[in-house]
């Protein structure tokens, strides 16, 4: 697992019941094409022979994170995509190997996080580059998020979105996604299927892992992103 850094595996506690995968990008605006570089389309090949899709975002030359619900047969990783129907300067670089957190559980999705070991190193350009880590937790909801996706983009449509989409989110005090180590935000708009383990940006610094969805019993509907603050201290380089 190790190359010119060791990634050792995180843990995010994803503790509540009644969840949904998340993934779509409900509102929100096409992002300036090729304005986060960091972005991950992920090929997701399963054993039934089909392809599924999650996001992700570069960590460097050589590892991806993502969700650990997006778990497949083997991926491709699609790096400098914009349009999802062009290949144009895209690099396609298959994973060697998949490190689901060890205590990752299916059905509750708690320590829903993993890392991808690229083939071959990506190529860092204009298109293609890392996001640095969010530093650790200081207590506050950090400011100016948005969450980033080729999810399905409104609630009539089965089909992914043909271009990369963002959409601003606000984060709330919560005690129940604190106590989990999530960080949430409320409503419709945001993400839902498709763009889960793409990353909750803010300020420039991913500060969370798109995961799933909590509907309250007042009604409410929470969207949950897995720290990723709290435990940035687990990422060791020799």
């Amino acid at each position: 697992m190790s190359t010119h850094c060791k990634l050792v595996m995180v843990v995010l506690a994803l503790a509540l019941g009644g969840q949904v995968h998340t993934g779509k990008i409900i509102g929100g605006r096409e992002a300036v094409p090729h304005s986060r570089p960091y972005m991950v389309l992920l090929e997701r090949h399963m054993e039934d022979r089909s392809t599924k899709y999650c996001g992700g975002f570069l960590l460097n030359d050589d590892f991806v994170m993502t969700a650990a619900h997006c778990q497949a047969k083997s991926f491709t990783v699609l790096l400098g995509v914009h349009k999802f129907s062009k290949s144009d300067g895209v690099q396609r670089i298959s994973v060697e190997q998949a490190f689901p957190h060890k205590s990752y559980n299916a059905t509750d999705f708690i320590n829903d996080i993993m890392l991808l070991k690229l083939s071959s190193k990506a190529e860092i350009n204009k298109h293609v580059a890392p996001i640095a880590l969010a530093d650790r937790d200081d207590g506050s909801l950090p400011k100016s998020c948005i969450v980033i996706g080729w999810g399905k983009y409104t609630n009539d449509t089965d089909y992914m979105s043909p271009v990369l989409r963002e959409v601003n989110v606000t984060l709330i005090e919560n005690s129940m996604c604190a106590m989990s180590n999530f960080y949430c935000s409320e409503g419709e708009i945001g993400p839902a299927e498709g763009d889960s383990g793409g990353p909750l940006v803010c300020d420039g610094k991913a500060f969370g892992v798109v995961s799933s969805k909590y509907k309250l019993n007042t009604g409410a509907l929470l969207k949950r992103y897995a720290k990723i603050p709290e435990y940035k201290h687990v990422f060791t380089s020799p």
